[in-house]
């Protein structure tokens, strides 16, 4: 064998012992990779929770986290993420339970897998308990605090003239920094998205105009019913009411047209005070809701029991007495409720007006 030929074969032989070595490298840092990807980080027992601000990159977090000496390798969270095209990743608030590792970190990112806070809106609540509620609230941006109702509106950008009423109540979830503002939306699209279907399946001949009528007898009815099962029976008495040409009067519309000053009594003064909301004075409904209606209250309103009674009176267990003459209404209130004005759901005692003007 010629030198030239033995020095091609020593030549051929380190080349190829330094791409086994290369090789043999690479899959070892291949492990290794595969390895630390799956390996817990140094998470706390209690877990950890970061913040990924809107606009920030993976690359703030892995380096926030190697910084806190979660993570080891940032760059290599950050490559990954690259080979793994965990490019487009949700801001938000995360929470890293012990045990996770940077597979965990990724897949919680790429699905936008953040924190998630609820608030909960009670049927039946006015649009002042709704936004003090929300008021309390530290997880979300707030908009619509210290401001006039019109302004409120304003930046709801929703196509209605009154707040009350038109949040649907339920509970809401959100992530850190939602505003108010989208919290009030999801709830007005749900309440209008409600009423609009139930007032397609409404009953003929009800003496609504459109379905903010509906919506503002909903409201009574949520105020008034002291058990669920009577809705629409108090229903019907409201709406006969209306066809006769009679006076709601109801108690809640009252207490509602009070505001602040109600102190959990109603006297005759406030009975015959000329207010908008009082259905002892005005004919027909009050100018907007007075309160959160329920799903099932809104059913009521546009679906309303049908009969001949004109009354009820609470009879002190939840339930009501429904009378069809104001004779036996008379005796039903003398039976159950007099000189008990504390209770106005489901009532006009014979103390009021309505006893004697109906």
């Amino acid at each position: 064998m010629s030198k030239k030929l033995s020095l091609t074969m020593k030549l051929l032989g380190l080349f190829a012992g330094i791409c086994l070595a290369g090789l043999i490298g690479l899959l070892g840092a291949w492990f290794y990779v595969q390895n630390w990807f799956v390996t817990p980080l140094n998470i706390p027992e209690q877990g950890y929770t970061y913040d990924l601000k809107q606009g920030h990159s993976l690359s703030h977090l892995a380096n926030d986290l190697g910084n806190e000496k979660i993570l080891n390798h940032p760059r290599l969270l950050r490559l990954y993420a690259r080979f793994d095209e965990t490019a487009n990743i949700h801001a938000g608030e995360y929470f890293f339970p012990a045990g996770a590792t940077p597979k965990d970190v990724l897949l919680k990112l790429k699905s936008g897998d953040v924190v998630l806070y609820q608030v909960t809106f009670v049927e039946g609540w006015t649009v002042k308990q709704v936004l003090a509620s929300l008021e309390k609230l530290t997880t979300i941006r707030h908009q619509l605090s210290g401001k006039t109702e019109q302004e409120q509106l304003a930046l709801l950008g929703l196509p209605i003239q009154h707040l009350e009423g038109w949040f649907f109540p339920d509970t809401y979830s959100f992530s850190r920094n939602t505003t108010d503002v989208e919290i009030l939306q999801n709830a007005h699209r749900k309440m209008q998205s409600l009423l609009d279907s139930e007032w397609e399946k409404r009953v003929p001949n009800l003496p609504y105009s459109n379905s903010y009528e509906a919506l503002i007898m909903a409201s009574i009815v949520e105020r008034e019913t002291g058990h669920h099962s009577e809705r629409d029976q108090i229903a019907g008495v409201f709406v006969r009411r209306l066809q006769q040409g009679m006076k709601l009067q109801t108690d809640p519309t009252v207490i509602y047209g009070m505001g602040d000053s109600y102190v959990g009594r109603i006297t005759r003064k406030n009975l015959e005070e000329a207010t908008s909301y009082n259905t002892y004075v005005i004919p027909g409904l009050p100018p907007t809701p007075i309160s959160l209606p329920s799903a099932a209250s809104i059913k009521a309103a546009l679906n309303p029991a049908s009969g001949k009674a004109l009354y009820f009176v609470a009879k002190g267990d939840g339930t009501s007495e429904f009378s069809d003459s104001l004779d036996a209404h008379n005796q039903a209130v003398r039976r159950y409720q007099l000189n008990r004005r504390s209770d106005y759901r489901a009532a006009p005692p014979s103390a009021s007006p309505s006893a004697q003007k109906n």
